[in-house]
């Protein structure tokens, strides 16, 4: 009685993720949150540490493997101690933002996509103004789990850019 009863089990387990997977692959809309990090690179690593992130983003399928993405978040770089012209040495305060992003993705594969973003940082805390956004960057996404490589610069009086890591779960 207990083999029929772990059998009957599994098959519903089984019926029930087969059911579950195959409407995800018709979901055209998703949301969820992520987190990021931001490892500086060239002039704004001098200054900065790694960055971490939250926020929120969303896809929209539209046809072939293309679709639509955004997401708003919040990023934080700490400052580092750098040396001034006459020879002490100062904290650069902490560089915070908030980027807005929307953008491209295209899917060569049910798993792995290539990704292009735009966008705006508005910079909050001792940092004043907003900064345009350009993100190109790789993903893979299996189910919901959703995992991209990038390179994203933050242009204003200058170029801040940093390749980063993100990691997000989309519903």
């Amino acid at each position: 009685m207990k083999k029929l009863l772990y059998g009957i089990s599994a098959a519903f387990l089984l019926l029930v993720f087969s059911h579950q997977s195959s409407t995800a692959q018709l979901k055209r809309f998703s949301i969820g949150p992520y987190v990021e990090a931001g490892f500086p690179a060239g002039d704004f690593g001098d200054s900065y540490k790694t960055g971490i992130g939250v926020g929120l983003g969303a896809d929209v399928k539209l046809i072939a493997g293309l679709g639509v993405t955004g997401s708003v978040g919040y990023m934080r770089f700490g400052g580092k101690e750098v040396e001034v012209s006459d020879g002490s040495t100062a904290k650069v305060p902490a560089l915070t933002a908030v980027p807005v992003r929307v953008g491209l993705k295209y899917k060569f594969i049910p798993l792995l996509y290539v990704k292009v973003e735009g966008g705006v940082a508005n910079f909050t805390g001792k940092n004043d103004g907003s900064a345009a956004i350009f993100a190109p960057g790789i993903g893979l996404r299996i189910i919901g789990l959703d995992v991209e490589a990038k390179y994203e610069a933050w242009f204003k009086d200058g170029t801040h850019g940093f390749f980063g890591l993100k990691a997000g779960y989309n519903f």
